[in-house]
């Protein structure tokens, strides 16, 4: 590899992706296709003589191919100048060992109950345990369930980590999450551990038992409660929404004595609730970033802040280190804000049943995104600079000291430490002519203000880095239900929809501050909603025309034909091969089509409806928390990989009712194929292509067809939305085409 100026070796590289030429002249093949085709649209539309009908549905289908195609116009985007970064951690060690930074790490948790203790903890554990000098380390968790529950969880886990760390250290154990860890690596992975995995694993499930039954109690036991007390903070706590701030400094690394088993310094962890009052709006996870952050800069000030959601644990020893390869390269190292790593989940099923792998985003489009300035921020396992977060413009020359400072005078005891600082904390402090949530810190106001977060820093000057290495950094537990894989897409899209309409748009804030592919990066994502709409007039549209007779493709012997089978054919090919490439199944492939139609013709819709509803004044921004804790027979279901329904959803509505329009259309084409008069015009010539759109849906809904006419199962379709979508099948089957 060549060196830098003078020799210098970099800590990290930078290389282009190969095949960009073929990708061009694939793109631009598709381009023609797609330019044909409305082509076609404009020149062919129905006049309404001698018995054409059909003119206003085909505009409606020639608007939505148009909306369509803008899509795919902005998606190039994220294709056209993809890189892919490598780091040398060895250079980062021989260089700077001695002056490593201070690193804090931020891990938020909303409610015990759906986010529970124990892989709260697992997640804080993990991180505690990085291949990094302890001393340089800090967590705070951000408890914004204010759970007594959560607070005993934490203070087993900082006993806990006395003898997890050591271990982790000893045997360099990955992942360094204990129950990861245990429940991947039944035996010890070779004959020096076996003593020590037999000891530890032991103390790992006597404390899940011990928190196991403190929730089931719902209240710690009176003696533990007398040993710590911090409990007496619960005294008065009237609810998770109106409490004071509670702010335990667990471990404290400045003390001597906060040592692990074999007398080695530990990481400083924190718990922090911060404080809620009815009266005040308390910005979901936003808020309790801006908290911590504030905070923080009173306890470790570290110039370096990861911040990880509470379901995501470590998954990689020198994850910290491969960050910092970027933040002290001594060339490029000054101009990055962020890097951002991929979501990955360990709980994905071989074929990703729900497409919660979002393969391609994450192993194709976030590349691309790097290659104009830097991947959007996406709210967790991204690492920090503290000042870009606190509102730093870039600015040339700028260097950054490694150096940390904070106002804990020695002298001053921790408790009086601690009480001073809770102020930070304090819901009021946002609301008293601060820039917090504006001009600091994670924005407010949005629910997916990550996003709006990581375009504002770009758009003040700063670059970004997307860093995906083979071994994953962090791994989560994503939704196993079809009901929470479409809220939570519907959540995503109505937050981007919202930035969208907003000031954020990155076409006016990133207006000459950043390059116009990552503009049109940006928009790709932020319009998610609105690819909806022309989903569902594809999906339902031409089957109803089916039924009533009214063609809307050209004929198997028209030229025409051409432009629509080449796009399908070649489309389909290459999204197969890419998808396999990236280390995807084909039957993953086929999954991932159907989330992708289900997510635009329900979560996208109701997106809309929601976000007009807001812009009415109607309703208020909600944040809504995957549920991360599943009944026994839904694990079964979802390992079998069997779609999972059980509830009266009005989005599962949709999802029945065009696939029973689909199906009967289906038959009545293949009926008109089969059985039609003889004399009139070749059925087959006319109708093809369109019969093939219709059976396409039907292949598509097989899942749901299993759900209405054949499974016992609780995760069936409820009888009553069946019944419902039939009458809707009606009536949408008898409403006239113009």
């Amino acid at each position: 590899m060549a060196t830098a100026k003078g020799g210098y070796l970099p800590l990290f590289e930078t290389k282009e992706a190969k095949g960009r030429v073929a990708y061009l002249v694939f793109a631009l093949s598709t381009l023609v296709a797609i330019c044909m085709i409305l082509v076609y649209r404009v020149r062919h539309v129905p006049t309404g003589e001698g018995g054409q009908g059909g003119r206003w549905v085909w505009i409606g289908l020639f608007v939505a191919e148009l909306w369509l195609s803008l899509a795919w116009l902005l998606r190039q985007s994220l294709r056209w100048n993809p890189v892919y970064r490598y780091t040398f951690k060895d250079r980062l060690s021989h260089r700077y060992e001695r002056e490593l930074p201070v690193v804090d790490i931020f891990v938020c948790t909303a409610d015990p109950k759906v986010e529970p203790p124990i892989m709260v903890i697992n997640t804080v554990l993990s991180v505690m345990a990085y291949d990094y000098p302890p001393e340089k380390l800090s967590v705070y968790l951000s408890d914004d369930g204010g759970s007594e529950l959560m607070f005993y969880a934490m203070l087993e886990a900082s006993l806990f980590s006395k003898h997890w760390l050591p271990f982790c250290k000893q045997f360099k154990v990955e992942p360094p999450s204990p129950s990861a860890f245990f429940s991947g690596h039944s035996d010890p992975l070779h004959p020096h551990m076996d003593n020590h995995y037999s000891s530890i694993k032991k103390l790992y499930k006597d404390m899940e038992n011990r928190i196991k039954i403190v929730i089931e109690l719902g209240r710690a036991p009176e003696e533990i409660r007398k040993e710590n007390k911090g409990f007496l903070e619960w005294d008065t706590v009237y609810g998770p929404r109106d409490h004071q701030t509670i702010l335990q400094v667990l471990i404290d690394g400045r003390d001597p004595n906060a040592v692990d088993m074999e007398g080695q310094p530990l990481p400083t962890l924190v718990y922090m609730a911060r404080e809620k009052r009815p009266q005040y709006h308390h910005n979901f996870k936003a808020g309790a970033m801006n908290s911590l952050i504030r905070v923080s800069s009173k306890i470790s000030n570290a110039p370096i802040i990861l911040n990880v959601d509470c379901d995501m644990y470590s998954n990689n020893l020198d994850s910290v280190r491969d960050a910092l390869c970027f933040f002290m390269d001594d060339e490029k190292g000054h101009e990055i804000a962020y890097v951002q790593y991929p979501q990955n989940f360990y709980n994905i099923i071989k074929n990703d049943l729900y497409g919660s792998f979002l393969r391609t985003n994450f192993e194709v489009e976030f590349f691309g995104m790097d290659g104009y300035g830097g991947p959007a921020y996406l709210g967790t396992g991204c690492f920090h600079r503290r000042d870009t977060l606190c509102g730093r413009k870039y600015a040339e020359g700028y260097k950054r000291e490694w150096k940390t400072e904070n106002d804990r005078i020695a002298r001053e005891s921790l408790n009086e430490f601690v009480e001073r600082i809770k102020g930070l904390a304090n819901c009021s402090y946002d609301h008293e002519n601060t820039q917090w949530g504006k001009e600091m810190g994670v924005k407010y106001g949005c629910p997916v203000e990550d996003t709006i977060t990581g375009l504002t820093i770009q758009c003040r000057g700063w670059k970004s880095v997307y860093f995906n290495p083979a071994k994953k950094g962090f791994l989560g537990l994503a939704p196993i239900s079809l009901d929470q894989v479409l809220v939570q897409h519907k959540r995503w899209a109505e937050g981007h929809l919202q930035l969208f309409l907003s000031r954020y748009c990155s076409f006016l804030q990133g207006h000459g501050r950043i390059k116009i592919g990552l503009q049109m990066a940006y928009s790709f994502y932020n319009m998610w909603a609105t690819y909806g709409p022309p989903t569902f007039y594809y999906v339902v549209i031409p089957s109803l025309c089916l039924l009533k007779g009214i063609p809307l493709f050209p004929k198997i012997s028209s030229p025409w034909l051409l432009p629509f089978a080449y796009l399908t054919i070649a489309s389909s090919t290459y999204s197969l091969g890419e998808f396999l490439w990236i280390g995807g199944s084909v039957q993953g492939w086929w999954n991932d089509k159907r989330i992708w139609i289900y997510r635009r013709t329900t979560s996208y819709l109701f997106a809309i409806v929601d976000t007009m509803l807001k812009l009415l004044g109607f309703t208020e921004t909600g944040f809504v928390i995957t549920d991360k804790v599943a009944d026994d027979d839904v694990m079964q279901r979802y390992e079998q990989e069997i779609m999972e329904f059980g509830t009266n959803s009005p989005m599962f509505s949709i999802l029945t009712t065009v696939a029973l329009l689909n199906l009967f259309s289906l038959f009545s084409g293949l009926k008109r194929l089969l059985m039609g008069p003889p004399g009139t015009d070749d059925v087959l010539e006319t109708w093809c292509l369109q019969i093939l759109v219709c059976a396409f849906v039907v292949a598509i809904n097989l899942p749901v067809y299993q759900g209405i006419f054949f499974r016992k199962d609780k995760g069936r379709i409820p009888s009553s939305l069946v019944s419902t979508s039939f009458v809707l099948t009606l009536i949408a089957s008898m409403l006239p085409m113009y």
